[in-house]
């Protein structure tokens, strides 16, 4: 294996192609607006840097996959027309292992918040570097790239195969292209999520799910309906009883030993509530009916009935009248790895001599797509990448030397995990 000073005097001195690969990424949009998406020049632009790199990337329609849509896993109602996965392998010189490197190219969209920066700008100011996708997760797809592009530069040979892989459609819930991605052959003997986990390795995440709630009454300024509660007085016992369904979700979680430190192992969130459209432009009126997102996680081996027994049995006990309850993307399950994996301590010490100190090794806070590999495909996997800041918000970044960082780490534990036969330039 190449002397690791090296390998990282590399990522040091080629740290402004690293920004740049970024920066291309974040100048091409790749919103996901479920149920359709506009990843496609994403994929295209990685497609060529891989082809300059010498690698055969497979650029592949969903549709094209066979067994995709009768997979258990599947969730219909998508629309994948110009929304192409993109999958390359690099066969190894025999003997090592195979390792693959991971992304999501879709971001959620620009949203309506004002931004203070060009959402697809890859402005850079200081250490962040500003777009939306920076920091989810088109930081982790340029560190994948990057490696790729160090290995051939170093002339490295690896002994196992390593495969780079960007799937469409992984924000809201999509998880269509992961799967599609294991059912069309990319797939290994381990794999990393280069998503933003601070330089964690996080070999777990949270369960997941979303109800949009709609509470309704009559409406109007003058009316004379009778003792019927509005929307706002099934608004107000709602939301003095989540206290409730959060404590009681807090008490009945079996907390994950990844998750033991977490003071909020199981959130309960009121993510969005909506009346009517503001200001004088609408007419001021009682409004008839009240929306609300609400959204709970949970922890690995929970599982989707008893928790929604457990909501709907709740949510009986506020309200005589049941509201309507839509759930409008899949349930997420929790998942874990197990500890005594070797990807974990093999990439913790990648990371210790990268870094110079021990990573933490946890639970991500979210629900993501990394439940397909454990529990559909057995493919050991975690998530690690580097640190940013307001995710899915205005002004969304990715902090650089956390970037750095994060391909020194990786650019570490791929010549270790797959065996480095040789380099043309280093000692």
């Amino acid at each position: 294996m190449p002397a690791p000073s090296a390998l990282e005097r590399y990522v040091d001195q080629h740290r402004h192609r690293l920004v740049e690969i970024v920066q291309d990424l974040v100048r091409i949009p790749s919103e996901n607006t479920a149920p359709t998406g506009a990843e496609k020049a994403c994929q295209e632009y990685l497609a060529r840097q891989l082809r300059a790199l010498g690698w055969e990337p497979s650029l592949y329609e969903l549709r094209d996959v066979p067994g995709l849509a009768e997979h258990p896993l599947y969730w219909p109602g998508r629309d994948y027309t110009d929304r192409p996965n993109l999958g390359a392998r690099r066969p190894g010189a025999g003997g090592g292992r195979s390792l693959l490197l991971t992304g999501h190219i879709d971001t959620v969209p620009r949203g309506t918040q004002p931004w203070t920066r060009d959402p697809f700008g890859g402005a850079v100011e200081g250490d962040r570097l500003y777009g939306r996708g920076s920091n989810d997760m088109k930081g982790g797809v340029a560190t994948n790239l990057f490696v790729l592009e160090a290995l051939h530069e170093l002339g490295i040979r690896l002994a196992g195969d390593l495969v780079f892989e960007t799937v469409v459609d992984e924000e809201f819930g999509g998880v269509n292209g992961t799967l599609a991605g294991r059912l069309a052959g990319f797939n290994a003997d381990a794999a990393i999520i280069s998503e933003p986990s601070f330089l964690r390795i996080c070999p777990a995440q949270r369960g997941g799910r979303i109800a949009h709630i709609a509470f309704r009454s009559s409406g109007g300024i003058l009316d004379d309906a009778g003792s019927a509660p509005g929307v706002v007085d099934q608004l107000t016992r709602f939301l003095n009883r989540v206290p409730e369904f959060a404590a009681a979700r807090r008490q009945k979680a079996r907390v994950h030993p990844y998750y033991a430190n977490n003071p909020d192992p199981v959130p309960v969130t009121v993510a969005k509530i909506h009346t009517a459209p503001w200001g004088t432009g609408e007419p001021c009126t009682i409004p008839d009916t009240c929306r609300v997102e609400f959204y709970w996680q949970a922890m690995p081996g929970e599982t989707q009935a008893d928790i929604e027994a457990e909501f709907f049995a709740w949510l009986d006990s506020v309200s005589a009248l049941r509201p309507e309850v839509e759930f409008p993307l899949r349930w997420l399950p929790g998942s874990a790895l197990s500890r005594n994996e070797p990807l974990i301590s093999e990439l913790a010490a990648s990371a210790t001599q990268a870094l110079g100190a021990e990573p933490v090794i946890v639970g991500i806070e979210g629900p993501c797509d990394m439940y397909v590999f454990h529990q559909a495909f057995g493919i050991p996997a975690v998530l690690y990448g580097a640190r940013g800041g307001n995710t899915h918000s205005a002004d969304e970044y990715l902090e650089i030397d956390t970037a750095v960082a994060a391909a020194k780490t990786l650019l570490l534990f791929v010549c270790r995990w797959c065996t480095c036969v040789f380099s043309d330039h280093l000692p």
